[in-house]
């Protein structure tokens, strides 16, 4: 199977941090630039980078698609994807884009506006993981001291495993394709390119200094806590903490894009051991006040709140029949938001 869509072309980038692998669609104008989530590639982009006019740039992060496998330092939560996406602008002359950021991939751009504000001239971001990192409450504030929960051991071991071992079939809900139906989009969504979504799915690297990550040990419930190594660690709020972005002096304008029906980021989200545990999924939770579902929209909104109160702008558009991925489910809508947006902030 064909991996790219006609109209697209990958280029190798090699910059002083590592071989980047870059999708490229050309149109007229300020370029666009996509980083694409967890577990994803830039694959994931193509049928929006079509639907633009202007030129469109799909990065792959260090260990997804074909980028270079290079380990995460968890211990600098997002930095290292920020910093090699900051390296492949530089090493392509961009001095200035219109940044997209997809799930940890909208992580990923709010690092990149606080270590690298000359490059964003907007923001956009679709259903982004929160800016206080997994493991906390609605102030931002740990649930415990060593955030835990949240981190490396959180994934489940067997869609690990599946994603390791290449399982391209909906034997078992938690195969990668089964993943992507329940959980990537709403319910009763498809579309022609299913197996390229796979496809990208299982370019994921898996282990200990990738997905999912190390971790270690806890004495509060459920029993573990994150390491310092790997992808769901550097999203832990052991590690983590975005909120610095309201405090930048020269604040873009960020669209704020999600699926009502999201099954990731939620307010209380089956992808969160708390809410597991709550719902009796995982046994022995301590309660609401030790261990709450973390209100992930709830932290997005109160810091892009803080965000515009600091001078900044944003806009939420929230996709009613959508789930984790608006720009797949519904496309038309997706980029004239963000083509609107852009144009505005030009």
């Amino acid at each position: 199977m064909s991996t790219l869509l006609p109209g697209i072309v990958r280029d190798a980038v090699r910059t002083d941090r590592l071989s980047a692998s870059v999708l490229r669609h050309d149109g007229e104008g300020a370029p666009v630039v996509l980083v694409h989530g967890n577990v994803s590639s830039s694959l994931f982009w193509q049928p929006l980078m079509l639907a633009l006019p202007r030129p469109t740039i799909a990065i792959d992060l260090r260990g997804f698609g074909d980028s270079e496998a290079l380990p995460v330092d968890a211990t600098r939560g997002l930095a290292d994807y920020s910093d090699d996406v900051a390296s492949v602008l530089d090493a392509l002359g961009i001095a200035e884009a219109h940044v997209v950021g997809w799930s940890m991939g909208g992580g990923v751009v709010l690092q990149l506006l606080l270590a690298r504000p000359d490059l964003v001239r907007s923001l956009t971001l679709q259903a982004p993981v929160p800016p206080q990192g997994f493991g906390t409450r609605l102030d931002g504030s740990r649930c415990t001291p060593d955030a835990a929960g949240s981190g490396g051991l959180g994934a489940n071991p067997d869609f690990v495993a599946r994603l390791a071992a290449g399982d391209t079939t909906d034997e078992a809900p938690t195969s990668p394709r089964s993943v992507f139906r329940s959980s990537y989009v709403a319910p009763g969504f498809s579309d022609e390119h299913e197996d390229l979504w796979v496809a990208s799915m299982l370019t994921t690297r898996t282990g200990e200094d990738h997905y999912p990550g190390d971790g270690t040990a806890s004495e509060h419930w459920p029993g573990f806590a994150p390491g310092d190594r790997g992808v769901l660690n550097a999203m832990s709020a052991k590690h983590l903490d975005l909120t610095g972005v309201v405090s930048v002096p020269a604040k873009p304008p960020i669209l704020w894009v999600r699926g009502a029906h999201d099954a990731i980021v939620a307010d209380e989200s089956f992808f969160d051991l708390h809410a597991l545990g709550k719902h009796g999924i995982v046994p022995g939770w301590p309660g609401e006040e030790a261990a709450p579902p973390q209100p992930m929209v709830a932290q997005t909104r109160a810091v892009l709140d803080a965000y515009a109160a600091a001078g900044g702008s944003y806009v939420e558009d929230v996709f009613e029949h959508a789930g984790h991925a608006p720009h797949l489910e519904d496309p038309a809508r997706f980029a004239a938001a963000l083509l609107a947006h852009v144009a505005a902030a030009d």
